[in-house]
């Protein structure tokens, strides 16, 4: 990974954390920050032929053997769901599992790649620059999962380096926080993220459109915006507050569930923040209706954190949206 091709947020991360000694990393803050391209960053330049102290050279044999998933001094740990997605190979007996549809990928870290992990931290480096292992989202470990690393964390077996990422580090064990260093993602100013959105192929209105959705997290707007003709566009996303006050259940054409309920709530946030005389953090104030009273939307967010528990599984998806979109006229267009 060359430095040409890292935000400069996390450029700037991975420099400092280079600068200090330390055998597991534990990277928190909000989704959406770059929790995963910072671990990444750190297992480059730990694994690099000729590191510098900006991190990775990006050309030697182990940054490509990184780029193409093939290093034999780093373990990935990562739910199966999330390493399909993001390219990494899972082990021969998991894929042969998945390709026989005796079970589906695990959306959990599974004890067994745990295991793996232990037995490969014992191993001899191959390359002669140690090892390292990389778990992401660490949240994603179940108490059987976090207590095998357990031991291993404390006492790494020869030169061998952690990087555990997250956006929920609440929810690790306190044991596993207690045993890393940990380091709180920085957010980049609201001009750097917008500069690197356009590197990445957005223009300059969908860049600030995905941006204000996301919550000013660079990551996340990259991801919607590359999501394709289903879930939210800029022009989509402007006209939501009106088309939910209207009832219109075409202002959530080819929307998910989950991204409609994401959308709805952030549209209840804002419109409870603009009635307690804050600015909206996910729309245009302008673009915002005016609400009803504190009372109804409050009893509307709470709807929607019910809905949250089962909108993986809805009975009918275009049954699930009209009575969102419904739900939502309806807390909108209350009467004080």
């Amino acid at each position: 990974m060359s430095a040409t091709t890292v935000a400069p947020w996390i450029a700037a991360q991975t420099q400092t954390l280079l600068a200090q000694k330390g055998h597991a990393w534990l990277l928190v803050g909000p989704s959406g920050l770059g929790q995963y391209r910072l671990a990444l960053a750190l297992v480059c330049a730990w694994l690099c032929e000729q590191p510098t102290e900006q991190g990775a050279c990006g050309v030697c044999g182990s940054c490509h053997a990184i780029e193409v998933r093939t290093h034999a001094d780093l373990c990935v740990l990562m739910p199966e769901t999330v390493a399909l997605e993001l390219g990494w190979p899972l082990s021969e007996k998991a894929q042969g599992e998945i390709d026989a549809k005796t079970r589906k990928p695990s959306k959990e870290i599974r004890v067994d790649a745990m295991r793996d992990a232990v037995e490969f931290s014992q191993r001899t480096s191959a390359r002669g620059r140690g090892k390292a292992v990389l778990v992401f989202p660490a949240e994603r470990m179940n108490h059987v999962t976090a207590n095998a690393l357990l031991k291993t964390l404390e006492e790494p077996p020869g030169d061998v380096k952690f990087v555990l990422a997250s956006d929920a580090a609440h929810q690790l064990l306190p044991t596993i926080r207690s045993r890393c260093l940990a380091h709180t993602m920085v957010w980049p100013a609201l001009d750097t993220s917008l500069a690197w959105l356009q590197q990445q192929g957005l223009d300059g209105r969908q860049a600030a459109v995905m941006l204000r959705a996301c919550g000013g997290r660079p990551d996340d707007a990259l991801l919607l915006a590359q999501a394709g003709p289903s879930g939210p566009t800029p022009a989509s996303w402007v006209k939501l507050p009106n088309a939910m006050a209207r009832g219109d259940v075409s202002g959530l054409k080819d929307w998910t569930p989950t991204q409609a309920v994401d959308a709805l709530q952030k549209l209840c946030h804002d419109l409870l923040a603009v009635k307690a005389g804050a600015a909206p953090r996910f729309f245009d104030a302008l673009d915002l209706p005016a609400g009803s009273s504190l009372a109804t939307l409050t009893a509307w967010a709470k709807a929607l954190a019910a809905a949250v528990r089962t909108v993986e599984h809805p009975f009918n998806s275009g049954l699930m949206l009209e009575a969102l979109v419904s739900q939502a006229q309806n807390a909108i267009n209350a009467k004080n």
